[in-house]
C-alpha cells in the first residue's frame, strides 16, 4: 500500500510539475511586453505548491509570521535549508523573489526550465565568475524592488541542525540597504524519503517561519560577520522551539 501511494504521490507531483510549466511558457509568451519582472509567472507556483502539499497525504505544512512580510518592500531573504522541499514549502509565503539555486537545479527537466523562464538566478558552484555575477544580478534585482532569497548555508542540512552561513548575502544586504527577513524551515529534511522512493506513512508535519525583518541601515561594510551571526542566531533560535 506504501508503494501504491508514494507511485501515486510521484507521478501527481510531476504531472502538476509539468503543468505549470506549460502554464508559464505559455505566459512567459503571452506577458512578455507587460510582465519584465515575471511576477505573474512566478505567482502560479503558488498554486502548484498548494497542489503539491495537498496531493501528499504525509504532508503537513503550517506556516507562521505572514504579518511581518510587507510586500510592498524588496527584502534580502535568509533561509536555511533542509531539502527540496524546502522549495515548495516556501511558495506557501506568497511572496515575489528570485531564488540563488545551484546551475544543476536548473537542468532538471520541468521545475529547471521554470526556473529559467521565471529568470531566477543560477549560480555555478566552486566557479568565481558565477559568484561575483549571481552578486551583481542579486543587486540589480534589489534596485528593482524585487527580493532575493539565499541559502546562504550552501548546501542542505540532513537534519534540524544549521550550518555556518556564507558571508556574500549579508554584504550584499548592507551595500544595497535592504533589510534581511529570516525564514526558519523545520521538519522539512524529513519529507522527502532518502536512498529510496517510498514515504514513510509517519505524517512529516513542517514549519516555515517568517521571523521579523532586521533593518540593515545601522551596519557598515565591515560589519557582516555581526549581521550573519545575528540572523543566524535568530534562526537557530527558532528552531529549537517546539
Amino acid at each position: 500500500m506504501k508503494a501504491i501511494i508514494s507511485v501515486f504521490i510521484w507521478v501527481g507531483s510531476g504531472l502538476l510539475t509539468i503543468l505549470l510549466f506549460l502554464v508559464v511558457f505559455a505566459l512567459n509568451i503571452l506577458l512578455f511586453p507587460f510582465d519584465k519582472k515575471k511576477k505573474i509567472t512566478h505567482a502560479q507556483c503558488f498554486w502548484w505548491s498548494d497542489a503539491v502539499i495537498g496531493l501528499n497525504p504525509f504532508w503537513k505544512v503550517k506556516i507562521s509570521g505572514l504579518e511581518h512580510i510587507d510586500h510592498k518592500q524588496a527584502y534580502v531573504v535568509i533561509a536555511n535549508h533542509q531539502s527540496l522541499a524546502d522549495i515548495v514549502a516556501l511558495y506557501q509565503t506568497r511572496m515575489q523573489f528570485k531564488w540563488v539555486a545551484k546551475a544543476s537545479l536548473f537542468k532538471v527537466p520541468f521545475i529547471g526550465w521554470c526556473l529559467s523562464l521565471i529568470k531566477h538566478i543560477k549560480l555555478t558552484r566552486g566557479d568565481f565568475s558565477s559568484i561575483k555575477k549571481i552578486y551583481q544580478e542579486a543587486s540589480r534585482w534589489l534596485q528593482k524592488d524585487m527580493s532575493v532569497l539565499f541559502f546562504p548555508e550552501g548546501t542542505r542540512s540532513s537534519s534540524d541542525e544549521m550550518g555556518e552561513f556564507q558571508n556574500g548575502a549579508f554584504k550584499l544586504a548592507i551595500k544595497e540597504k535592504r533589510p534581511i527577513l529570516p525564514i526558519c524551515l523545520k521538519g522539512t529534511h524529513a519529507a522527502i524519503p532518502k536512498g529510496g522512493w517510498i514515504f514513510k506513512t509517519k505524517v512529516v508535519a513542517a514549519k516555515v517561519i517568517v521571523l521579523e525583518p532586521v533593518a540593515t541601515n545601522g551596519y557598515g561594510q565591515g560589519d557582516f560577520a555581526l549581521l550573519r551571526d545575528t540572523i543566524r542566531s535568530r534562526i537557530q533560535k527558532a528552531l529549537q522551539l517546539e
